[in-house]
C-alpha cells in the first residue's frame, strides 16, 4: 500500500496508475497528464542510488516504455492511402494533382490531426509483408519529469533502417512495449492479442516505393507536439550508396563529417533528387476517399450505368458531339480570358451526384455526350481539384457546376438546377463506408423520385443486403465482457455490458476469426426507385450447413445500379467495410436445420432477431 501526504492542503500522492496511451503511445496525452501528476500530484521520485525503503516517493506506473517500428508491404495500406491509377473510366488524374491521406499532415498544419491511422495488422486484408527487422525508435521513461518535458521538445532523431526482404514500401508499423515495473511488461506487437491495434505510418510521396536487401529506409522519430511522429521517410538505394563511399574516400575531411549515422542517413537521403512534378493542387483525403479512388470497377460500373440511362432518354442527343472549337453540333463555345465557356442550345442531361465526399462521378458523367453535370462536395480544395481535372480532360469552363454554391443550405441540395428542369440522374450514397446504412436514406429517394424527368433515374436503384450465420468467439469477446476471468474475478459485466451495442461496424468479413453455419442469404430489398416493393417487416428462412453456435450475423451488399450492374460491398477493391449484428445469447445448431431471421428496417435502422 503507498501512502499519501498533505502538503499546504493538498494531497500528494505516492503513486499513479494510467493507460492513457493509444495505438500510438502518446496520443491520449499521457505525457502531458503525467508532466502535471509530477507538477502538482505526486511525491518527489525514488532518489537513485538509494533503497527508499522507508521513504515515501513517488511512482507511476507504466514505469517507460520502448517503442518498435517495422517497415512493410501491405497492399491494403496502400490502395488507402496512395492512388494506384491515373485513368478512372475514360477520366485522366493529372500529375499536377497531389492526392494525400490525412495520415500524411505535417505538423504544420492548421488541424490538430493523429499523424497516422491504426490496423490490426493481424487481420489485414491481403497481409503483410517485413522489409525489415524491428527496430526501436525510442524509449521513454514515465518516472522522469525532465525527460518527459523534453520529450515534445526534442529534435527528431535520424534513422537508417537496413531492407532485408525485397518489395513494395507502404508503410512504417509501430507499436510499443509497456515496462510496468522491473518485472512485468505488456507488449502491443502484430503477434500479440490485446485490445490495441497497431499505428500505421503511410509512405507516400516517394518517386519510386520498390526496395531490396542492400537498400535502407530512413525517416525522423519524434514526439512534436505530444503525437509519436515518423517524418521524411526515404529509400536509400544500394548503388547510391556506395556512390557516397567512393566521395567520402576521396576526401578524409568528408569521410570524418560522415562519420555518425545521423548524419550518413542525410547524406543519403540528400541524393534522392528526383525532381517532382509542379502540383498546382494538394488534395488531401480521408483513406476510405482515396481508396475510392482505387476502386476501378466501381467507377466503371456507374459510367456503362449513366450510358445506359442517358442513351434510353434521348438516343439523337449522344450522337451529338460537343465542338468545343468551332462551336457545331448542340454547344457553342466562345473563346474568353477565362478560357472555354460552353453554352447550350438545346437541353442538355441534368446529373447531380449528392454522394458523401470527393467524387469524380459528374465528371465522369460529363464525358458522355450533352451533360451538366453537378457536383455537391464542400471543401474548396476538393472543388479546386476537381476543376483542375475537368481542364486536364479538355472540358470546356464551367462545364461542372457545384450545386452547393446554388443552395443556402444542405436541405435545398436535391432541389432543381431550373425552375423548369429536372433531373435525369440523381446519384445517391445508400450505404457507409462503415457498413451501415446511410440515414435517411428512403426519404432522400423519395424527394429524389419527384425531380427526376421521365425516364430518369436515382444511382443505386436498389439495394439487396445478404447475411449469413457465423459462429465467432472474436465478435463475441469484442462485443461484451464475458465472466469474471478477464477482470481478475471482477464482476464488472453487469456494469460495462448495459452501454454495449448490438451491432458491429467496420469488420474485414475477409479476414474476421470466424466459422460459416450458413450459406450467404438475401435478407433485405431496399428499391429506390420502387417504394412500394420494399418491406419494414421480413422473415427469412436460413438453413444450417455446419453445427455450432450462432453468436452473430454478418452483412453486407449488393448495390445495383441497374438490373445487370451491381457492386459488392466485400469485394476486395471495396472502399466500403462490412458490419454484423451480435447475438446477445449465442443458438446452438445442427447441419440441416433451419431457422428463421426476422429482419426489421425502420429509419435506416436495421435489427436482425432470431424466431425459435
Amino acid at each position: 500500500m503507498f501512502p499519501s501526504i498533505f502538503l499546504r492542503g493538498i494531497v500528494k500522492v505516492s503513486l499513479v496508475v494510467t493507460e492513457t496511451v493509444d495505438a500510438g503511445l502518446f496520443g491520449e496525452g499521457i505525457v502531458e497528464s503525467l508532466i502535471h501528476a509530477w507538477e502538482h500530484l505526486l511525491l518527489q521520485p525514488k532518489p537513485k542510488g538509494k533503497d527508499g525503503n522507508c521513504e515515501e516517493y513517488g511512482q507511476v506506473i507504466p514505469a517507460g516504455a520502448v517503442v518498435f517500428g517495422m517497415a512493410v508491404e501491405c497492399s491494403e495500406i496502400r490502395r488507402h492511402h496512395r492512388l494506384d491509377v491515373q485513368d478512372l473510366a475514360g477520366v485522366h488524374l493529372p500529375a499536377n494533382v497531389k492526392f494525400q491521406s490525412l495520415a500524411y499532415s505535417s505538423i504544420d498544419s492548421e488541424e490538430t490531426i493523429e499523424p497516422y491511422t491504426t490496423e490490426k495488422m493481424s487481420r489485414v486484408p491481403g497481409g503483410y509483408l517485413p522489409l525489415t527487422e524491428s527496430f526501436e525508435s525510442m524509449a521513454v521513461d514515465f518516472n522522469n519529469l525532465q525527460e518527459l518535458k523534453n520529450l515534445a521538445t526534442k529534435k527528431p532523431h535520424k534513422m537508417i533502417i537496413p531492407v532485408i526482404q525485397e518489395g513494395v514500401l507502404d508503410a512504417i508499423v509501430v507499436w510499443f512495449v509497456l515496462q510496468l515495473d522491473d518485472e512485468h511488461s505488456l507488449s502491443t506487437s502484430p503477434h500479440e492479442e490485446t485490445c490495441w491495434e497497431q499505428a500505421i505510418y503511410p509512405v507516400q510521396n516517394l518517386p519510386d516505393y520498390f526496395v531490396k536487401p542492400g537498400d535502407h529506409v530512413t525517416m525522423e522519430v519524434s514526439c512534436q507536439d505530444c503525437y509519436l511522429r515518423i517524418q521524411n521517410i526515404h529509400i536509400i538505394n544500394a548503388d547510391h550508396e556506395m556512390d557516397v563511399e567512393r566521395s567520402s574516400n576521396k576526401n578524409e575531411e568528408e569521410s570524418h563529417a560522415l562519420g555518425s549515422e545521423a548524419e550518413l542517413c542525410s547524406a543519403l537521403a540528400g541524393l534522392q533528387t528526383s525532381k517532382p512534378d509542379e502540383i498546382r493542387q494538394l488534395c488531401t483525403l480521408e483513406s476510405t476517399e482515396i481508396a475510392l479512388l482505387n476502386n476501378v470497377p466501381y467507377h466503371e460500373g456507374f459510367k456503362a450505368a449513366m450510358n445506359k440511362v442517358l442513351t434510353s432518354l434521348a438516343p439523337s442527343k449522344q450522337s451529338q458531339i460537343m465542338d468545343v472549337e468551332d462551336g457545331g453540333g448542340e454547344m457553342n463555345s466562345g473563346n474568353s480570358q477565362g478560357g472555354n465557356s460552353i453554352h447550350f442550345t438545346t437541353d442538355p442531361f441534368y446529373v447531380l451526384d449528392v454522394s458523401e465526399g470527393f467524387s469524380i462521378l459528374p465528371i465522369i458523367a460529363g464525358t458522355l455526350g450533352l451533360v451538366k453535370p453537378y457536383s455537391s462536395v464542400e471543401k474548396e480544395q476538393h472543388r479546386l481539384t476537381l476543376d483542375l481535372i475537368s481542364e486536364a480532360n479538355h472540358f470546356p469552363k464551367d462545364t461542372l457546376e457545384f450545386w452547393l454554391r446554388h443552395v443556402e443550405d444542405d436541405c435545398a441540395v436535391l432541389q432543381r438546377p431550373k425552375s423548369d428542369k429536372l433531373w435525369s440522374i440523381i446519384i445517391l450514397d445508400v450505404i457507409e463506408t462503415s457498413g451501415l446504412i446511410q440515414q435517411e436514406m428512403m426519404e432522400k429517394a423519395a424527394i429524389s423520385r419527384c425531380l427526376l424527368q421521365s425516364g430518369g433515374k436515382i444511382f443505386p436503384q436498389y439495394v439487396l443486403m445478404l447475411g449469413m450465420l457465423v459462429e465467432s468467439k472474436t465478435l463475441i469477446e469484442e462485443n461484451a465482457v464475458q465472466g469474471t476471468e478477464p477482470t481478475l474475478g471482477l464482476n464488472i459485466a453487469p456494469f460495462i455490458n448495459q452501454f454495449q451495442v448490438p451491432v458491429r461496424a467496420f469488420l474485414d468479413l475477409s479476414t474476421l476469426p470466424c466459422i460459416p453455419l450458413s450459406k450467404p442469404t438475401e435478407l433485405l430489398r431496399l428499391d429506390l426507385m420502387s417504394p412500394y416493393l420494399n418491406d419494414s417487416n421480413r422473415e427469412v428462412k436460413v438453413q444450417i450447413c455446419k453445427s455450432g453456435q450462432v453468436t452473430a450475423i454478418p452483412f453486407w451488399y449488393h448495390v445495383y445500379l441497374d438490373e445487370e450492374i451491381s457492386l459488392d460491398t466485400s469485394s476486395e477493391t471495396s472502399h466500403w467495410k462490412q458490419a454484423a449484428v451480435v447475438m446477445d445469447n449465442p443458438i446452438s445448431v445442427e447441419m440441416g436445420q433451419e431457422l428463421v431471421l426476422i429482419v426489421q428496417h425502420h429509419k435506416s435502422n436495421i435489427s436482425i432477431t432470431v424466431k425459435q
